[in-house]
């Protein structure tokens, strides 16, 4: 117990000093495996290796570098123009737009800060100077930027599928009910809280006009996800069709993408892979010296407690704790670090997994829009140029709308599990 307490002394010393994250988590990893594990420097290395070497990993950097090609190229403005063509005749239209809009780019880069930034850079000019409450906007493209983590291709779902060993294509059909759940209701409260807002003509040669250019961009969930859906490509080989359709499109169809352009989004590429990768690693390596040493056993033990075992007071319980971890961690991190400890849990109060995948989901979804650390606050806040007690307050409504999408969830399992898993 005393060496326990000294290596989390040991944590809170260097994050204290504002180590890096990776560094962190190998000074663990390689201090836990001394003291708990092999010991030996070389199983350390083979132990991390291991973790690394599937296959499926290679889907993460593709389907990152085509989030990073659309949201430096022309996708998301020809997206938006289609859109705001269809909704004119709407009383807020253009926020029925702008959630329509996160949710296709969603469906095309599976992040959320992609999709924020993407679409939030078009959107909240527009909605801002048509008369739209600032609150309203704030909050419809930040909440909307949260639906590229619950919208297949997800990252934090394909973390999930490899950290617990689940299906990635059954976690990305289970995302699809909610996804929908989610954007419905946010079109839903967008149309009501801006009923007064006058409506547009329907021009159908702004819509002409908006297909014809924007054609290409708007086939591309279908190409990201059609064949993978169909039985037809792996999830790596969609991943990389995704890619090369994108860049196809942003160099040659639509010629917004140029050399200057593609490093950067190289670069950032690299950036977030060799930020999670040396994550992915230690917590796999982690997760399996836990199982190892029992402590799978005493957290099961703990929790059964508390539950009684009945799977609905487990969910209540770990739903909780996720809201609150949420709030301090990201949502990769927390897959990595509580997904191998938590699902195996959930399978034991008879809980499916895949279902209990897109719960932690969810719940780390709203994550993004609490302080002090929600990743779209702050992304907002230095993209936007926006206070950030603002930004918390036109939040709200929102994560009122995604606690209720994911209690109801969690009444009716079958929004996630309709869609075949």
């Amino acid at each position: 117990m005393s060496i326990a307490l000294g290596l989390c002394f040991l944590v809170l010393v260097l994050l204290l000093l504002r180590q890096p994250v990776v560094a962190v988590a190998l000074v663990v990893a390689g201090v836990g495996q001394m003291l708990w594990g092999r010991g030996q420097p070389e199983d350390i290395a083979e132990d991390l290796w291991l973790a690394l070497d599937k296959e499926v990993l290679i889907a993460i950097p593709l389907y990152v570098l085509c989030g990073q090609l659309i949201s430096r190229g022309a996708t998301a403005r020809l997206l938006v123009d289609i859109l705001q063509a269809l909704t004119r005749r709407l009383s807020g239209g253009l926020g029925v737009a702008c959630t329509l809009a996160c949710a296709f780019d969603a469906a095309i880069s599976g992040s959320s800060v992609v999709t924020l930034l993407a679409v939030g850079s078009v959107m909240l000019p527009s909605l801002l100077q048509s008369g739209y409450d600032r609150r309203y906007a704030l909050g419809a493209v930040m909440s909307g930027g949260t639906l590229g983590i619950i919208i297949p291709p997800s990252i934090p779902l394909i973390i999930y599928g490899i950290v617990t060993e689940t299906s990635i294509v059954s976690l990305f059909k289970a995302g699809l009910g909610p996804g929908l759940l989610l954007t419905f209701s946010f079109v839903v409260y967008g149309l009501w809280v801006n009923r007064h807002m006058p409506a547009q003509d329907f021009d159908p040669r702004e819509l002409a006009t908006a297909l014809r250019r924007g054609v290409w961009a708007a086939l591309m969930p279908v190409v990201v996800l059609g064949g993978m859906y169909g039985g037809w490509l792996s999830l790596t080989e969609s991943a990389a069709l995704a890619l090369a359709y994108a860049a196809a499109i942003e160099v040659l169809v639509h010629k917004s993408m140029d050399r200057a352009a593609l490093r950067l989004a190289i670069l950032e590429t690299a950036r977030i892979i060799g930020m999670l990768f040396p994550l992915l690693a230690v917590a796999t390596s982690l997760s399996r010296l836990a199982t190892e040493h029992g402590l799978m056993s005493l957290l099961a033990v703990t929790i059964s407690g508390w539950s009684d075992g009945h799977p609905l007071v487990f969910l209540l319980v770990v739903n909780l704790a996720l809201l609150l971890v949420g709030c301090v961690m990201t949502a990769d991190l927390a897959i990595l670090l509580l997904a191998p400890l938590l699902a195996p849990l959930a399978v034991a109060h008879g809980v499916d997994k895949v279902l209990f995948g897109i719960m932690m989901v969810l719940n780390l979804e709203i994550g993004y829009l609490t302080p002090p650390i929600g990743l779209n606050l702050m992304v907002a806040a230095s993209a936007f140029r926006q206070p950030f007690r603002e930004l918390c307050l036109a939040t709200l409504p929102f994560i009122a709308i995604m606690l209720g999408c994911l209690a109801l969830v969690m009444w009716q399992p079958w929004i996630a599990l309709g869609f075949g898993t």
